[in-house]
């Protein structure tokens, strides 16, 4: 792997989230650990590359902040990074390291998603400072993303405490031009130090430190009315907007003569500050993705304002969106962001899912879904997903119907789960259906991989997130381990045996797994292989019958006859036609081959015309 140069005073075109993987490594960051989730992936993909940090991919969001806070406790600074709903998860040590406090700094990144352009949720993750009683700060860009982590592991140590840096996919992904600046390094001194009335949250000790945590959070109200980063930019004061994170750049872009307040740390709030700015305008506006949390507080201050019946609580803002949302119009400068055409979501070519779906979808039974690129077997034409909630909660909640329904349910759920997730929050759920006597059946889809995420490795594959071989977690092994008697291992190409092996595990009234293992196709190994097996559709030979279509392969396309091709045939329409398979997508998985009873499908090259199967 490829390290990274860094040179102070050189100025980069960069994302926020490499912007923040700078960031931390110029605040001294020793140990960084995190579960993949976009928009937050990049941030240990670019971190793992500066010398002198410890990067990991860590099981789960909960695993890696308890790694962080125990470097933490160990004086060294440290960084777990995730996406919002992974905070849920890391929500237990989080709550209780707002207790514990640091030693050395600690920074959690929680990365929102406005739009839900890759997540199951909308949520916002401000509430969780306000709920933990932990200061936040949200930068607007890469250069404030790289100068905020900085700012954050001052205040972490400054004030005893973890401290959230939120950012959201937009801040996350746009680039801009971010200056290298000096290393620094923590105050704390690295070692162990035993401090049990700190560290140990027993009741006793507990309700010590929940008092210095009332504490600490009057201090950091006091700081956050001097905090640079919270400023106030006058100009018109006919209308005066308090804002924070990419909104102040939206609000800037739509009133550049406005009167701004700009909250760089998005929690505690500056009282002093909201007053005094509110109370130099002659209207107030609050501008903020998602939920009103601002503007809650400056309503609680007695200050009247306008907020969410303008600017709406749900998806992304932009300038255009704010300006009219405002003034009821935009001028040309702001135009409305252009509608791009949908590219329908899809597996792709040779997606080893494709397989066990379709063979799924035959068995008409409910399938309790998970998170992962296999999530998009719940649209058409495969229809093969009726439940997806989160991270690992397939199996329990298969179980849980399981439980509900009694013995009738026997044969009619499948509980479907990748690899990283089983690994993520999976096995506790196989657990609880092997301890408490259920008999559902999972399918665990083992692509050797983290797919939906930019193939990042996990411990199933082997390999860390710097390339090092490592130790392979055996998930078949794990299955055994925990109870499960019944545990199958199959090709998911091979679709009549995928769906036989199915038929046989869903009506067994006991535990059962079955681990369908084949590399995902955009692995390099596997857009390299030299024996790839392109196919081709025989014109002559098809019927026209559409089975192959019911895959859903994106090179498997329709060619309608022509207009005169239809006439020539005697057909009124041109609904009539054939299949063809696109060259340049094909990716050899032959999965199309044994849906055509016409043996339309062959081979292509040497084999061409020749009988499939």
């Amino acid at each position: 792997m490829t390290k990274k140069t860094h040179n102070p005073g050189e100025r980069v075109l960069l994302s926020g989230n490499e912007a923040i993987a700078l960031g931390a490594y110029e605040a001294g960051v020793k140990v960084a650990s995190a579960y993949p989730g976009t928009p937050s992936t990049e941030i240990l993909e670019n971190l793992c590359r500066y010398e002198g940090v410890y990067a990991e991919w860590a099981p789960n969001e909960k695993v890696a902040l308890e790694v962080a806070l125990g470097a933490s406790f160990a004086g060294a600074r440290s960084l777990a990074t995730m996406k919002h709903v992974g905070l849920n998860v890391a929500a237990d040590p989080l709550f209780t390291a707002a207790y514990t406090g640091v030693k050395g700094g600690l920074v959690i990144v929680t990365a929102d998603d406005p739009e839900m352009h890759s997540s199951q949720n909308e949520q916002d993750n401000r509430n969780y400072a306000y709920a933990a009683k932990v200061p936040m700060l949200e930068p607007s860009d890469a250069a404030e993303a790289k100068e905020f982590i900085k700012h954050a592991y001052r205040i972490s140590e400054g004030f005893d405490t973890p401290v959230l840096l939120r950012t959201t996919t937009r801040v996350a992904h746009v680039k801009g031009m971010v200056a290298m600046g000096g290393l620094e390094s923590s105050s704390a001194k690295l070692g162990i130090e035993k401090m049990p009335e700190k560290f140990v949250m027993l009741p006793a000790h507990a309700r010590r430190r929940r008092v210095e945590l009332e504490k600490r959070l009057a201090g950091m109200k006091e700081f956050a009315e001097t905090f640079p980063e919270n400023r106030t930019e006058w100009g018109d004061r006919k209308r005066g907007f308090i804002t924070s994170g990419v909104s102040y750049l939206y609000v800037r872009e739509a009133f550049p003569e406005a009167s701004v307040l700009k909250l760089g740390m998005a929690y505690p709030f500056p009282d002093r500050l909201i007053r005094e700015f509110a109370a130099g305008v002659d209207e107030l506006f609050i501008v903020e993705e998602l939920d009103p949390f601002i503007e809650n507080h400056v309503k609680a201050l007695g200050l009247a304002c306008k907020g969410k019946e303008l600017i709406p609580a749900m998806g992304e803002l932009n300038s255009h969106l704010v300006r009219k949302a405002i003034t009821g119009e935009a001028p040309r400068s702001l135009f409305e962001p252009v509608p791009v055409p949908m590219r329908p979501p899809n597996l792709c070519p040779g997606c080893p899912h494709r397989g066990i779906f379709h063979a799924i979808s035959k068995l008409k039974v409910f399938v309790a879904g998970d998170i992962g690129c296999y999530t998009l077997a719940a649209l058409k034409p495969l229809s093969a997903m009726d439940s997806c909630v989160c991270m690992g909660a397939s199996i329990g909640t298969a179980f849980g119907m399981e439980k509900a329904l009694g013995k009738e349910s026997l044969g009619k759920i499948v509980a479907v789960i990748g690899d990283s997730t089983f690994m993520h929050s999976g096995i506790t759920g196989l657990i609880e259906v092997v301890y408490n006597r259920g008999f559902s059946t999972v399918v665990i889809l083992d692509n050797r991989t983290t797919g939906m995420t930019g193939h990042q490795p996990n411990p199933s594959t082997g390999m860390t997130i710097g390339g090092e071989i490592s130790t392979v977690v055996d998930i078949e092994a794990v299955c055994r381990a925990v109870g499960v008697r019944h545990v199958v291992t199959i090709d998911p190409h091979d679709m009549e045996n995928a769906e036989k092996i199915l038929r046989q595990e869903i009506e067994r009234p006991e535990p059962s797994v079955i681990i369908t293992k084949a590399p995902c196709a955009l692995l390099p190994e596997m857009r390299k292989r030299k024996d790839k097996k392109l196919y081709r559709v025989i014109e002559e030979r098809c019927t026209g019958c559409r089975a192959c279509l019911k895959i859903g392969c994106p090179a498997i396309e329709w060619v309608p006859l022509t207009p005169e091709e239809a006439r020539k045939l005697g057909y009124k329409d041109t609904q009539k036609g054939h299949s063809s398979i696109n060259a340049a997508l094909c990716d050899g998985c032959g999965q199309c081959v044994v849906l055509c009873k016409f043996k339309a499908i062959s081979a292509a090259g040497k084999d061409a015309g020749k009988d499939n199967g």
